[in-house]
């Protein structure tokens, strides 16, 4: 295996680490990369696509395990909608090899580029979480090799414990190599989208909370540059699925031709070059402005058809997009919230923003419900995902102001999700996980790696 010293960033290009990268191509490089961390003495973390916005697949000064080249789609029957495939099969592949025969994942990310290593390690949701939970929720079984050198399968009834721990559990305690997966049936390549404005934060969380028994798919848009009266506004997109016989061709809107996000806008301006026409507005002002406007844009209420595609990976829309920040980068925040404190929570949250001069640029929520898995981020209510660059002048005041987000999280009921935050602590960690549930992690993660070989610099930044 060829071993590369390189300096490795996350998605948002706000935190960097060295490591040594290694990618595997079968199962026996992973043994030998245990076994070489091990004669070392060093620490091995895995990395798929590295679109986590936090340190979830940094781990300074250790071994960094590429898993991007184990990318087969093992088998398929599109008969069953029943998938097996590698850990670094990206849900790009996943989508584009189910949909032409009328399957589609059952949760996704908002980019389609993470792989299903990554979804099952950060147990990522999609904008149905409320109906379809995690995407753990939907794994068959899975296969991973742990630190001891033994290969396990995990099910929900086969190694129950280490299934709903590892699904959630950062990479922490084995590698996943392959993954079993439902898709869910589909009768059209079209969804059926309504867009309507919401005023304040009380109709916003309202909006979310009456519509999502309603419709397959939920989610907001939010001004948080917006206060006062005006604090919350934003657009919601709610989107029901086509039945059989709504759809007049469905052979033609689920060819992938029809799916695909086009590269060019107006068919001549590339995608890839228009994040350089962003950064002058990455300021203040520049995003008060384009907020402003989106808000006005959405104002009118309207229904239309919209491609799977290109209504679930918004991400993708634009390539590149959060080099518009700056060489400093960006921070997400995101917060889950007890439908019952999230209006005073992200009141609270968002005019504290406001008053020290760091405002989000954008924020997104979604209507959410619990799980089963050790690690959860999932409540009864809602989250709410904030954009914040990061620059010399305010990176102190930023890291600063997050964690005084944290305490207003966790003291109204609140969790998070670390495939985004990069400032919470141990403490706070420790503080809405609960003691008995970092207990178990902790144990299990005794027995499937004594010698500790598995640690990211987001281990141990929130375990110590």
């Amino acid at each position: 295996m060829r071993t590369t010293f390189k300096q490795l960033e996350n998605f948002g290009h706000s935190l960097r680490a060295p490591g040594y990268l290694i990618q595997p191509r079968v199962v026996e490089d992973i043994h030998s990369a245990f076994k070489l961390a091990k004669k070392r003495e060093l620490t091995i973390t895995a990395r798929g696509a590295g679109r986590s916005y936090n340190d979830a697949a940094l781990n300074g000064g250790g071994i960094v395990l590429d898993m991007s080249a184990m990318n087969l789609i093992l088998a398929w029957n599109p008969t069953t909608g029943v998938i097996r495939a590698e850990p670094g099969v990206t849900l790009e592949q996943l989508w584009q090899k189910v949909e032409p025969d009328g399957w589609w994942p059952p949760v996704v990310s908002g980019t389609m580029k993470t792989t299903l290593g990554g979804c099952l390690s950060a147990n990522i949701h999609g904008k149905n979480n409320f109906k379809m939970g995690t995407f753990g929720e939907h794994v068959i079984e899975f296969t991973a090799i742990l630190p001891t050198g033994a290969e396990v399968t995990c099910s929900p009834k086969e190694n129950g414990d280490l299934f709903h721990a590892m699904i959630s559990g950062y990479g922490m305690l084995g590698i996943f190599t392959s993954v079993t997966l439902q898709m869910k049936r589909l009768h059209s390549g079209l969804l059926t989208v309504d867009a309507f404005p919401v005023r304040t934060l009380n109709q916003h969380l309202s909006a979310l909370h009456d519509g999502a028994p309603h419709n397959d798919y939920i989610v907001g848009w939010m001004d948080t540059m917006a206060g006062g009266k005006s604090l919350g506004r934003g657009q919601i997109h709610a989107a029901r699925y086509l039945h059989e016989g709504e759809d007049p061709n469905p052979q033609e809107t689920m060819k992938l031709a029809n799916q695909i996000l086009p590269p060019m806008i107006f068919g001549v301006f590339p995608k890839s070059l228009l994040y350089q026409f962003m950064k002058p507005f990455a300021n203040n002002l520049g995003w008060w402005g384009v907020n402003n406007a989106k808000y006005i844009a959405s104002l009118r209420k309207h229904t239309f058809r919209q491609a799977h595609a290109a209504f679930h990976f918004l991400l993708d829309y634009v390539p590149n997009w959060e080099l518009s920040y700056g060489s400093g980068g960006l921070i997400q925040y995101q917060s889950f919230m007890p439908k019952e404190s999230a209006e005073t929570a992200w009141t609270e949250m968002i005019t504290l923003s406001k008053k020290r001069g760091i405002p989000s640029y954008l924020g997104v929520t979604k209507r959410h419900r619990p799980d089963k898995f050790l690690l959860t981020h999932a409540v009864d209510g809602f989250s709410l995902a904030l954009d914040f660059k990061v620059t010399r002048s305010n990176r102190a005041g930023l890291r600063s102001m997050l964690q005084d987000f944290d305490t207003i999280v966790v003291a109204n009921g609140g969790r998070f999700y670390f495939a985004k935050n990069s400032e919470t602590t141990a403490e706070t960690a420790l503080a809405f996980y609960g003691e008995e549930a970092v207990k178990k992690f902790k144990k299990l993660k005794k027995r499937c790696d004594p010698n500790g070989l598995l640690e990211s610099d987001l281990y141990r930044r929130i375990f110590g």
